[in-house]
């Protein structure tokens, strides 16, 4: 009898480990944007360390482009590369990094090494422009809802979590 129990408690414990262990062994690591609210996912891409991130905007007071280069960095982190614009203006960094050069008449700022977890923005069908992985468009501004707090991050996607 107290070997019968012995196996129940074995199992009982057992189970949900080897379902953790599966869950995590099955994991795959994206990129996501979602609702910064609801965590609605609008863009989910299957993205590893060293992917490169381009995301392209419009300055909303002069109206100019302004590119950020990123590279996933360890822990699911974006690092902040470069950017690029071709004029100073209103909230344009003078000296940011420690390269600069300018190429086809942007102004490129490199060597800037920032690290963010995530970063989030309220999205413009005009002023978001296109966002890339690798050089493969994702998304952009027109596709994504408009003035609708966005949130980019990389992270796990696990089976059991419901996201997929």
């Amino acid at each position: 009898m107290k070997k019968k129990y012995a196996y129940i408690i074995l199992l009982f414990f057992l189970v949900p480990v080897l379902v953790f262990l599966w869950n995590e062994s099955t994991s795959q690591t994206v990129l996501r944007i979602s609702d910064y609210e609801t965590k609605k996912i609008y863009v989910e891409f299957p993205a590893k360390e060293g992917d490169r991130l381009f995301f392209g905007w419009t300055h909303s007071w002069e109206k100019i482009p302004w590119y950020e280069y990123y590279h996933l960095g360890p822990n699911n982190t974006l690092v902040l590369d470069t950017i690029a614009f071709p004029a100073f203006g209103a909230g344009i960094p003078e000296n940011k990094g420690t390269e600069v050069w300018i190429d086809k008449g942007m102004i490129f700022m490199g060597g800037i090494n920032q690290v963010f977890q995530e970063f989030d923005w309220i999205n413009s069908n005009f002023a978001t422009g296109e966002i890339k992985l690798n050089d493969v468009l994702i998304t952009s501004g027109k596709i994504l809802p408009e003035h609708t707090r966005l949130i980019l991050k990389v992270e796990k996607r696990r089976y059991l979590d419901g996201k997929r």
